[in-house]
C-alpha cells in the first residue's frame, strides 16, 4: 500500500555555520512554498537550508546537498559576481535508463551570509509534448482507420444481408470484434496521451512493488483463463520504489498481457523479482513465439508489431510496449528485452529502489 509522503520538505538542521532556516524571513519562506516550480536556498558548500519536496524528487538534491556539477559552478559564479544568473542544466531521472529532466535554474544572490536562491523549472516538457503530440496525431489517424473503415464495411454488409439471419449473426460478430478493438485502441492513445503530459516524480508516492506486480496479475487473470496460462509469481523481499501507482500497475499489467497474448494457450508466463545494487528487476518470462533479432530494436515503437496478423487475432494495439517504455524511463528506470525465436522472450521492468529518508518516516 502507499506510504504518505511529507508534502514540504522541513528546514534542514544546522548545516550551515552562519544561518539557520529559521533566520529566514516568514515571507520569503511562504513565497518559495507556494511557486509553481521548485526552489531552494542553498548556503556555502552548497548545502540547501530550505528547499521544496521536489527538489530531491528531480534530483537536484540529495541529503540536502546540490548534486549537480553545472548547477554547482553557476552557484559559486553567482557568489564571486553578485550578479543572477539563467541556464539550463540536465539531470537523469534514475541511476539507469535514458530518461532526464531538463530544467531551466535561475539563480541568484541573497543580501548576506553567501546564500544563494535557486528557482527551478522544467518548461522544456512543455515543448516536447508539443512535438511528441504532433507525431502522434499522425501516427493515430493511420490506425483509427483500419477499424472505423472495417465497421463501415460490416455495416453495409449488415444492411445487405437483412434476409440472412446467419449472415447478419456473422457480420455482427465481427462488427463487434472490430469495435472492441476500436475502443481498446482508443483507451490506449488516452493512456499514452496522459502519461506524456504528466511527471510521475513530481507527485510521487511510496510503493510496494509486491502490491504492484499482484495488482497487475490480478488484471489480466481473466486473459490468462481464457487461454489456459497459468501466471506464476515469485515474491522477493519487500522493495520501494518512488512513482505514480497506476501507471506502474498499467506498464507491469501490459507486460503480463503481453506475454500472455503471444504465448501458446496451456503454457505458463513467470513473474520474478530481484533487487541488486540499488536496483529492482521485475522480469515476466513467456514460452512464446519470441521476436526476431532485427525487430528487437523497434518493438517498442508506438503502433509497431512483430506479427501484425497475431496482434489483430489477440486485440492488440501496437502501443502496449510503448506505454511500458514511457513509464519507465518517466520513473527513472528502463525496459530491456531478451527474446529467441521459438523459445520465448523475458522484458524486464527496472527501477531505482526508494529508500525513505528520516524526514520521510517521521
Amino acid at each position: 500500500m502507499p506510504h504518505a509522503r511529507v508534502d514540504l520538505m522541513k528546514f534542514r538542521r544546522g548545516e550551515s555555520p552562519t544561518v539557520s532556516a529559521r533566520e529566514l524571513p516568514e515571507m520569503l519562506i511562504q513565497t518559495l512554498a507556494n511557486l509553481e516550480g521548485e526552489a531552494f536556498i542553498a548556503a556555502p558548500g552548497e548545502i540547501a537550508i530550505f528547499a521544496t519536496p521536489g527538489t530531491e524528487q528531480l534530483g537536484i538534491l540529495k541529503d540536502g546537498k546540490v548534486q549537480s556539477p553545472e548547477l554547482i559552478a553557476t552557484i559559486r559564479v553567482v557568489r564571486r559576481t553578485n550578479k543572477k544568473q539563467v541556464g539550463k542544466i540536465d539531470i537523469p531521472r534514475g541511476p539507469i535508463g535514458e530518461g532526464i529532466h531538463e530544467l531551466t535554474v535561475t539563480v541568484i544572490p541573497l543580501s548576506e551570509d553567501d546564500l544563494v536562491l535557486i528557482l527551478v523549472s522544467d518548461e522544456s516538457e512543455a515543448e516536447r509534448v508539443h512535438e511528441v503530440r504532433r507525431d502522434f496525431v499522425a501516427n493515430i489517424s493511420h490506425e483509427l482507420k483500419t477499424p472505423i473503415g472495417a465497421l463501415l464495411l460490416l455495416s453495409e454488409a449488415v444492411l445487405g444481408a437483412k434476409d440472412d439471419p446467419a449472415a447478419v449473426t456473422k457480420f455482427a460478430t465481427r462488427m463487434q470484434t472490430e469495435s472492441k478493438r476500436l475502443t481498446d485502441l482508443v483507451q490506449e492513445i488516452i493512456n499514452l496521451s496522459r502519461l506524456q503530459d504528466s511527471d510521475p516524480l513530481q507527485v510521487a508516492v511510496e510503493l510496494e512493488i509486491e502490491d504492484l506486480i499482484s495488482a497487475a496479475i490480478d488484471q489480466s487473470q481473466i486473459s490468462a483463463d481464457n487461454r489456459q496460462i497459468m501466471v506464476s509469481h515469485t515474491e522477493a523481499k519487500d522493495a520501494l520504489v518512488l512513482g505514480d501507482r497506476e501507471q506502474l500497475v498499467m506498464a507491469i499489467q501490459n507486460l503480463v498481457e503481453n506475454a500472455i497474448n503471444y504465448s501458446p494457450e496451456g503454457t505458463k508466463v513467470s513473474v520474478n523479482t530481484t533487487v541488486d545494487q540499488g536496483i529492482v528487476d521485475i522480469s515476466i518470462t513467456d514460452q512464446g513465439i519470441g521476436i526476431p533479432e532485427n525487430e528487437i530494436d523497434r518493438i517498442f515503437e508506438r503502433f509497431y508489431r512483430v506479427d501484425p496478423a497475431r496482434s489483430r487475432q489477440t486485440g492488440g494495439t501496437g502501443l502496449g510496449l510503448s506505454i511500458v517504455k514511457h513509464v519507465a524511463s518517466k520513473h527513472g528506470g528502463e525496459v530491456t528485452v531478451w527474446s529467441v525465436p521459438g523459445v520465448g522472450s523475458t522484458f524486464s521492468l527496472r527501477l531505482p529502489v526508494y529508500t525513505p529518508t528520516q524526514e520521510s518516516v517521521q
